[in-house]
């Protein structure tokens, strides 16, 4: 096959995956997560201390905003960590390009032949990839470390994700009480129905069914929110 017919049946076959590599969408769901089990599971603990309802608010309120600072807070600081610690063994990789070149090829063409390639093809196909001094960086960063140079989370992308599903997932099972109510089950269907909602969301970035993703998430936030709730009653009773 000739470098065309690989060029046109590459083309023509060319499809594409989805962002998995990408610094938004973990904090973005761990986030919504987050903020709807632990804002509903400290509401139940306080209505469980038979508190009143603009104690609650205001509890609900409070952790929305203590919650959703504090995500953004530790995703950025993690995220721009990480990317830190990238760019410091990128660096060391670069020196070691300039100062062992010969070492760093045949440590490249060692890797394909482990890979099944013939030594001597894997010999040329490493030379060839490393002609170009970035290029040489971006292949021994993918080959050695499975590290893509130029696709490094962003702790900003990651910082906000986090602060703006942390603060819509926590809001959820606060509604009822700033539209009115008075009772927690409002807010439980409302924080059951998001539960599902956001497992079956899940779902769509990940091999799980909707329903499986779904119910595992309910009945996880479900638990949270019940113990708290017995453990704010048991707490109250005492205190009070």
């Amino acid at each position: 096959m000739s470098a065309q017919d690989i060029a046109e049946t590459a083309e023509a076959y060319a499809h594409t995956h989805r962002d998995v590599n990408g610094g938004w969408l973990r904090p973005a769901v761990f986030g919504a997560m987050d903020g709807l089990v632990s804002n509903f599971a400290l509401m139940s603990g306080v209505v469980g201390g038979a508190a009143s309802s603009s104690v609650v608010v205001l509890t609900g309120l409070a952790g929305l905003a203590a919650g959703a600072f504090s995500m953004a807070a530790g995703e950025y600081t993690s995220v721009a960590s990480q990317r830190e610690l990238v760019q410091a063994e990128l660096e060391i990789e670069r020196l070691e390009l300039k100062r062992n070149p010969q070492e760093e090829l045949a440590e490249l063409a060692q890797l394909y032949v482990e890979r099944g390639v013939e030594p001597r093809l894997a010999f040329e196909v490493a030379q060839q990839l490393t002609r170009d001094p970035e290029q040489a960086l971006e292949v021994h960063a993918r080959e050695e470390m499975g590290i893509d140079p130029h696709d490094l989370p962003n702790p900003l992308v990651a910082a906000v994700s986090s602060f703006t599903a942390f603060g819509l997932g926590a809001l959820l099972p606060l509604l009822p009480y700033l539209l009115g109510a008075t009772s927690l089950l409002p807010a439980l269907a409302l924080a059951l129905v998001g539960l599902f909602l956001c497992g079956a969301v899940v779902s769509k970035v990940t091999a799980r069914s909707w329903w499986f993703s779904g119910l595992r998430q309910l009945a996880l936030g479900g638990a949270a929110a019940g113990i708290t709730f017995l453990l704010g009653h048991l707490i109250g009773s005492h205190v009070g």
